[in-house]
């Protein structure tokens, strides 16, 4: 029984498709380091080392956002509460939308996107969620938005 093959086969790390246009991609299945990635968009940022760090901090930027839009106080309490509900769906349909990219970004599998992400989400709720720059006690509504 041990030298037998169940016909289990280890995935691979990564996996070859041709694109129709004669080049062959790559889409890795497990975390890699390097520049070289598919993060978003087809083609962005290739193998450009100035493009893969403006994707790290297009990624950065959109996890702090989505900690941000988690923790703002944009409606007066005495707002109308038909508009107060279009503003909360709206904000709400902004933090998923942000969150889903950031997620998408996360599944290229880069260690440098996840990393990045991990690190803003971080800083975003250092700034906008703690109690680091908040001098009395929070009160009992601390956000627009339930939490995630």
């Amino acid at each position: 029984m041990d030298g037998m093959d169940h016909g289990m086969a280890s995935p691979p790390s990564s996996m070859n498709m041709n694109n129709n246009t004669g080049m062959i991609m790559t889409m890795h299945m497990t975390f890699f380091w390097g520049k070289n990635s598919q993060i978003l968009f087809s083609g962005w940022p290739g193998t450009s080392s100035g493009m893969y760090a403006l994707a790290l901090i297009f990624v950065f930027v959109l996890a702090v956002l989505v900690e941000w839009l988690s923790h703002c106080r944009l409606i007066k309490p005495e707002s109308n509460h038909v508009v107060a509900g279009f503003i909360q769906t709206s904000l709400h349909t902004m933090r998923v939308g942000l969150a889903y990219l950031v997620m998408l970004a996360v599944m290229s599998f880069n260690g440098g996107v996840f990393l990045i992400a991990v690190v803003g989400h971080t800083l975003g709720f250092l700034l906008f969620g703690s109690r680091l720059f908040k001098k009395s006690t929070p009160p009992s509504k601390t956000s627009d938005l339930p939490p995630c």
